[in-house]
């Protein structure tokens, strides 16, 4: 059985090749055609519990200003929201832009059978990418002292539950490597509590892109950008970059100020907005927090099956007076290694959970579009993107 055809919602079935069950999404086994069948055509089956930014982010699509144009997007996968298209099929389905034909017949010399990168492919290369990030911790780097596991339904009532820090001690020689030492120059370049407009200096403009070219430097962004461009999503390193800096670092608008956010900002750094915190999903950042007293970690409902770096840790905690109910990271990956797998889960698979293999295990990414304001030609920033953890 490897389809949701009459099975939406059915109970765990281990016999089965892959899930229709309500909680599948959270274990990144649903069959394929699982959203399709069971979340769009079963409007009566019950939600998944999901982290708060999942409701926060998911935005009025119709707020979204439509692109005419297929520059930029080139065999990009279909969008509902769109005026018109720039996929494999749009010819066959007469609603091409009128410029398909000059910018994207015969882009880059690729053949293009299809317009979708398939599950397959996206486990295939985060498997690449794991085994390619060499910057990641080893054992002996990071000893972890995870303490409490508590229920999910324990999140709410917000009480501390672990009495030491979660980081016992991190060998802080990982912070003068290149990727590390440019990420964490980031950190400090952000006011946390939304609504207030972010004005970047020379300097820290500069740091954006000492970043983005230090992490290119790695196999981890080289075995992604090579992916992308056979998968004719990139005609060049170049365009990439150029890409990956408009969606990560490029500025909008969450609260009453223009310009008062942006992807890197509320997954990395971390933001408050009505009293909680958002985002910040980053072992790196909470380390440094923690050392400095500012956050003080409570519980963690989920703990992932590696047992090496880097591992995954669901966890609640408070960030200098503000609780965050379950913040889901990586631990003792690198920032290229999280920076790519965010993005390849944005590029593929936009706004939908991403189902990931790393080291053989099973994992599911979780991304969200902004959709009240775009870059170039109506392309969209990244909202969140964040593990999606199962309990």
């Amino acid at each position: 059985m490897e389809s949701c055809a009459s099975r939406c919602n059915e109970k765990f079935n281990r016999d089965a090749a892959c899930q229709c069950d309500r909680r599948c999404l959270r274990h990144g086994n649903c069959c394929e055609d699982y959203e399709h069948l069971c979340t769009e055509d079963h409007k009566e089956s019950e939600p998944l519990p999901q982290p708060e930014e999942e409701t926060e982010e998911a935005l009025a699509s119709n707020l979204y200003s439509a692109p005419t144009s297929c520059r930029g997007r080139c065999y990009e996968a279909f969008d509902k929201h769109h005026q018109c298209h720039c996929n494999a099929r749009c010819q066959e389905f007469g609603n091409c832009c009128k410029d398909f034909e000059s910018l994207c017949s015969d882009h880059e010399g690729f053949s293009h059978s299809s317009d979708a990168i398939t599950k397959e492919e996206i486990q295939s290369i985060s498997e690449k990418i794991y085994r390619a990030d060499t910057n990641k911790a080893q054992k002996e780097d990071i000893i972890l002292n995870s303490q409490n596991c508590i229920s999910p339904s324990e999140t709410r009532d917000q009480r501390d539950r672990c009495p030491k820090p979660l980081f016992t001690y991190v060998n802080e020689k990982l912070f003068s490597k290149p990727t590390y030492a440019a990420f964490i120059n980031l950190l400090n370049n952000y006011q946390r509590a939304t609504g207030h407009g972010e004005h970047f200096s020379a300097q820290e403009l500069a740091e954006q892109d000492a970043f983005l070219r230090e992490i290119m430097k790695t196999a981890v962004m080289k075995e992604l950008y090579s992916f992308l461009h056979h998968q004719n999503r990139y005609g060049s390193e170049q365009e990439f970059i150029d890409d990956l800096k408009n969606m990560w670092f490029g500025l909008y608008s969450r609260g009453n100020e223009e310009g008062d956010s942006s992807g890197f900002e509320h997954v990395f750094s971390g933001e408050v907005k009505k009293g909680k915190v958002t985002g910040f999903h980053n072992w790196i950042r909470f380390y440094l927090e923690e050392k400095e007293g500012l956050v003080d970690y409570y519980s963690h409902v989920y703990d992932g099956p590696w047992d090496s770096y880097p591992d995954v840790l669901a966890m609640q905690f408070n960030w200098d007076g503000y609780y965050k109910e379950v913040g889901s990271a990586f631990i003792g990956s690198s920032p290229e290694f999280e920076f790519a797998l965010y993005s390849l889960c944005f590029i593929a698979r936009p706004g939908k959970v991403c189902q990931l293999s790393l080291g053989g295990y099973p994992l599911a990414v979780r991304t969200y579009t902004w959709d009240k304001s775009t870059y170039g030609n109506g392309k969209k920033y990244i909202a969140t993107a964040y593990i999606v953890s199962s309990a």
